[in-house]
């Protein structure tokens, strides 16, 4: 069992509270944030400390969760890995490239484990989609919603960047070529990107990211030199489609036809991807295994991001 403290109080901070709650492997010992009252809230079904003080947060944890706004987590990831804990920090790893490093140098000083919350990575339809890839040619990512007044930055930050980091572990290539485009809609800042990526192997990833839609969509469809797969994040449902051409002869001549078959495989794995990605942190904590979406994984994504956000188009 791993003792846990969980950094800021927020919406997410909440959900690792409440799935940790479930979990045998984890004991919440305590929730910190700036506001008392906001971590009592949280604390309390939990059985945990609430406070405002790092020092007592951390005093009976083996590992965190970084939960806090993104802007504070260089300064408090590095306090967090520098005094021996282990870290998972929720996406983006930060708000900039130096921020960034630092926790990826602070946890490689301090032999310690650093995990990035790009929580999509355990979503089961993810999961069961790469292992369908197979001679990529493109990826076409949506990720759209209505608007929200919770925003707390721009939507290639906020949403993009989950399908970046997507983008990059099903291709398993390094980018080469981005361009964007962006516009601001209600918050004031970019509410609405599309990007398009090119990969060091000739993979296309055209990725759209909005939340000023009248309707959601999480949906990855992935094409191929034999099929595409479609992957649903939201109802973690996945199709493979293949198109079969056969030719035939009747009274006019040569004839084509052309017919497509669906497969829906069986996923390997259910559930709330939050759950698996805590489950999975817990093991690299007990049985110091490198952990799937690493501190090395996060800044690569975040890298991409900022120069699709600060090289986008803006209408």
């Amino acid at each position: 069992m791993v003792n846990l403290a969980i950094f800021g109080a927020g919406i997410m901070g909440a959900n690792h509270g409440r799935v940790a709650r479930s979990m045998p492997q984890y004991t919440v010992t305590a929730i910190c944030d700036p506001d008392l009252a906001r971590a009592e809230a949280v604390a309390g079904p939990l059985q945990a400390v609430a406070t405002t003080d790092f020092d007592e947060a951390i005093r009976d944890a083996e590992a965190v969760v970084l939960a806090a706004p993104s802007d504070m987590h260089g300064e408090l990831g590095e306090r967090i890995l520098k005094s021996g804990r282990d870290l998972l920090v929720e996406k983006p790893i930060a708000t900039t490239v130096a921020d960034a490093e630092r926790l990826v140098e602070a946890a490689a000083a301090n032999d310690r484990i650093l995990m990035v919350g790009h929580v999509e990575r355990f979503n089961p339809a993810v999961v069961e989609l790469r292992q369908l890839v197979d001679e990529p040619l493109s990826l076409e990512i949506t990720r759209v919603g209505p608007f929200s007044s919770r925003n707390l930055a721009d939507v290639v930050l906020d949403l993009m960047i989950h399908d970046v980091d997507l983008a990059m572990a099903i291709v398993g290539q390094n980018v080469v070529q981005q361009e964007a485009m962006a516009r601001v809609v209600r918050s004031g800042d970019q509410d609405l990107a599309c990007a398009l990526l090119r990969f060091e192997n000739g993979v296309i990833a055209n990725i759209t990211a909005s939340r000023v839609s009248q309707n959601k969509i999480r949906r990855i469809t992935l094409t191929q030199r034999e099929n595409s797969v479609v992957a649903d994040l939201l109802r973690q449902h996945v199709e493979v489609h293949r198109i079969e051409h056969s030719e035939y002869l009747d009274d006019g001549g040569v004839r084509y036809r052309q017919s497509g078959r669906v497969e829906i495989p069986f996923l390997s794995q259910h559930g709330e991807p939050l759950m698996h990605e805590l489950s999975h942190f817990a093991e690299c904590v007990t049985q110091r295994t490198d952990p799937l979406v690493s501190g090395a994984d996060g800044l690569a994504a975040l890298r991409i991001c900022l120069d699709i956000r600060d090289s986008a188009v803006v209408g």
